[in-house]
């Protein structure tokens, strides 16, 4: 594995998201003295926060997964996440409901879940979801240590004994295909492939691999933070404080200084930090103009879908929505030709609504609720929609559209909207916070590396590079840096625990 010659007593990190807390801390923890520049005024990255009206708002993922590897980011300076962070299982973890009126709690208990799906499609489903929970948790078995938390030295590191096992287990066929061998409702098959969204391929295209994404949630269990998701990045950064990682927020870092191959110091309007190495987590665009250079490849990269988001606060309903609500459309499939082929807004849109107070009633003013409502979107280069001139409107229609399927009657009120066109202010390519879609051609040792060519001491991490999109590959992100930077060491904690088909 590639890692950093010379000296790397200082790394300087540069952006305070998710793989850059879990970077500073896996450093902090290997010795290194660590500083964070970070362009905002808090932690958290594309794990944004507002406040707004006395509603205390999560801009960015609403769905925690997996906190066995937030945990070690804490363990890897002594920390205990519990001390620091409270974590509630989210039961259900989703409510799907269908264009035919029906619904269906996902739960991540095994015998739950089957008495929930036999009850829902008979006992036939029920007995392959069974199947699949055990095709899914063998999938996570094989590749989590092998591909997902692995470096890369070169495609060729792919040719190992687990590649032939994956492979053997229908890894690298299709998701949708693998699913229905094991569920033939069409309704229960989408409980396990709509996350092909998050990887921004459709679920027919994209590889049965990536259905470890359903493993996560569906298996492993959905948490949500007391406090809002912004919990977890405040709760990262205190402890990366107090084991000495210095941070400066409103800090923008406007250009690298180089030394030879080597960047020896990060430049911002606040001054210029001498470092030992760099570890950089900026939306790619302006990682390459920090770097002055490119990788060279074949094919151009793809971005992902975007998404439009409206957060919205609403009186208080109780039981009458879940934690995490997704309402399909009927037109499903034919979603994915609209936003990723097309270009165009979905037809019949398919949802996710989050009501973070269904966790934390503090998150609204009292009697009220905050709701987070996500439609799936086509990013600006390949969409034709000028969300400038139309972006309210049709957040006025997607809120409409929730309320009318999901609580009827509701006065809803749009506290604040996200279009592909504000991502893509923020510096995010093609106005999408999924960064890079995971085709075979961006992903494992063919996604953008983590390393630069030419240049000896700076590394990446975030979604943009290896191992992909969401919270729990953000946060391996960065401890695949630290990697880079100091070499590999011992999982911290060494007690990863694959949860079985009858356990939480």
């Amino acid at each position: 594995m590639r890692t950093v010659p010379g000296a790397t007593d200082h790394v300087v990190v540069v952006g305070a998201g998710l793989s850059g807390l879990s970077a500073a801390l896996h450093l902090a923890g290997r010795g290194r003295s660590v500083t964070v520049l970070e362009r905002h005024l808090f932690p958290g990255g594309r794990m944004g926060q507002a406040d707004i009206a006395g509603y205390r708002i999560d801009t960015g993922p609403t769905v925690l997964t997996m906190p066995d590897i937030i945990a070690d980011a804490f363990a890897a300076v002594g920390a205990s996440m519990a001390d620091h962070l409270e974590l509630m299982p989210v039961e259900p973890a989703y409510r799907a409901s269908f264009a035919d009126g029906s619904t269906l709690d996902v739960h991540p208990d095994a015998a739950a879940m089957a008495a929930a799906i036999e009850d829902f499609a008979g006992p036939e489903q029920a007995a392959g979801y069974l199947r699949l929970r055990g095709w899914l948790t063998e999938l996570y078995r094989l590749e989590f240590d092998g591909f997902i938390a692995a470096n890369f030295a070169s495609p060729l590191s792919l040719l190992t004994p687990q590649l032939a096992r994956l492979a053997a287990i229908g890894g690298f066929r299709g998701w949708e295909p693998m699913v229905s061998r094991f569920v033939t409702d069409e309704r229960v098959q989408r409980i396990f492939t709509f996350q092909a969204l998050y990887a921004g391929v459709p679920p027919q295209r994209a590889l049965a691999a990536y259905a470890v994404i359903a493993y996560m949630d569906t298996v492993a269990g959905v948490y949500f933070p007391r406090g809002g998701m912004r919990a977890v990045p405040e709760a990262m950064a205190a402890v990366a404080a107090a084991a000495g990682v210095q941070f400066h927020y409103g800090s923008t870092v406007t250009a690298l200084e180089r030394s030879g191959s080597r960047v020896s110091a990060v430049i911002s309007p606040q001054g210029r930090i001498p470092c030992d190495a760099v570890v950089l987590t900026t939306e790619l665009p302006l990682t390459y103009r920090l770097l002055g250079r490119a990788p060279r490849r074949l094919v151009k990269v793809r971005p992902a879908p975007s998404a439009l988001v409206a957060h919205v606060g609403v009186p208080a309903v109780g039981d009458h929505l879940a934690h995490h609500n997704i309402s399909f459309g009927g037109k499903w499939a034919g979603t994915f030709d609209e936003i990723i082929r097309s270009g165009v807004l979905m037809s019949d849109p398919s949802l996710l609504v989050t009501r973070p107070t269904a966790g934390d009633p503090s998150l609204a003013p009292p009697g009220r609720d905050l709701l987070y409502i996500l439609a799936p979107a086509p990013n600006l280069e390949k969409g034709v929609v000028d969300w400038d001139l139309n972006g309210q409107d049709y957040a006025n229609e997607v809120v409409a559209t929730a309320v009318a399927r999901l609580m009827p009657g509701l006065d809803a009120e749009i506290l604040d909207v996200v279009t592909p066109a504000d991502w893509a202010r923020q510096g995010m390519a093609a106005g999408t916070p999924f960064a890079l879609a995971h085709t075979f051609a961006q992903t494992g040792p063919f996604r953008p590396a983590n390393t630069v060519r030419g240049i000896d001491n700076a590394v990446l991490a975030g979604g943009s590079t290896v191992p992909g999109v969401g919270m729990p590959t953000a946060l391996i992100s960065g401890r695949l840096a630290a990697d880079r930077v100091t070499g590999a060491v011992p999982d911290p904690s060494d007690t990863r625990t694959i949860l079985s088909s009858g356990s939480r």
